[in-house]
């Protein structure tokens, strides 16, 4: 009797210890699946190009995916663009130029850029002007990446600019220095990002003076409506000066000022 209930007694505690084993190896199983559907999934994502960052909670219409430059203004029009801010000391004065004028503008942000400074995204915002990507690296060899890291530039971006505006949407994209590629401009589209190219280069980045990018924006205006100009990397002092002395000028000439068009 002694031996069957010791018998009974080591039965019913192996039986305990092989239970709690089998559900440890069940525990560990469902957390591996877990653990690999999970790698699954990040894996899927970045093969299929999903921002690190970039997760809308918020549906957004697709927009045209070719680059655009037409102006949503009809007639003699315009549309200002300015690159690579925002910057704590060029953009406000940029800003008070275009006040001053009564022009709004688009401003194509760097995602870090817009990320340091969310006063001045709002600020924008808050002047009626309208937001770009353009980017988080501002790598104009983009078109020569694979396109999980073109999606990263872009919807990482473009997720930075607009928690920095408040929610404010970014409407366009622009790819660093034009470095399109189908993937990239249809990417945007379906974000909601109208690809936006330009006509008008004022080369203000090349460092010539005030008189010449005048002169050199002045010279291209039959090429198109965009005008593209910079805000941020470098010293932008005769941006400033270039706009104070064009806005009104192509004022006086009949010239309106509106948005690409979406």
């Amino acid at each position: 009797m002694r031996d069957g209930i010791g018998m009974a007694r080591r039965f019913g505690m192996q039986s305990g210890i092989i239970g709690v084993a089998a559900a440890a190896v069940v525990s560990l199983a469902v957390a591996g699946t877990l653990a690999f559907g999970n790698f699954g999934s990040a894996s899927q994502a970045e093969a299929e190009g999903v921002g690190a960052k970039a997760k809308r909670v918020a549906p957004v219409a697709p927009v045209d995916s070719s680059i655009g430059h037409a102006s949503d203004r009809p007639g003699r029009s315009l549309n200002i663009t300015i690159d690579d801010g925002p910057d704590p000391v060029w953009t406000p004065k940029v800003l008070d130029v275009l006040k001053k004028y009564n022009v709004k503008a688009v401003f194509c942000m760097i995602g870090p850029q817009a990320e340091a400074h969310p006063d001045l995204v709002k600020k924008v915002v808050a002047a009626g002007h309208k937001l770009c990507d353009h980017t988080i690296s501002h790598n104009t060899g983009m078109d020569h990446q694979p396109e999980s890291y073109q999606s990263q530039q872009i919807l990482d971006a473009q997720k930075m600019i607009e928690d920095a505006a408040g929610g404010a949407q970014v409407e366009y994209y622009r790819a660093p220095g034009g470095a399109f590629t189908p993937y990239s401009r249809q990417l945007a589209a379906k974000q909601g990002m109208r690809p936006l190219g330009w006509n008008v280069d004022s080369k203000d980045f090349e460092g010539g003076t005030v008189e010449r990018i005048k002169a050199t924006v002045r010279g291209e205006l039959p090429k198109g409506p965009t005008i593209l100009f910079h805000d941020g990397g470098g010293d932008r002092s005769r941006t400033v000066d270039a706009l104070d002395g064009l806005l009104p000028w192509l004022q006086q000439q009949g010239y309106g000022f509106g948005f690409p068009k979406r």
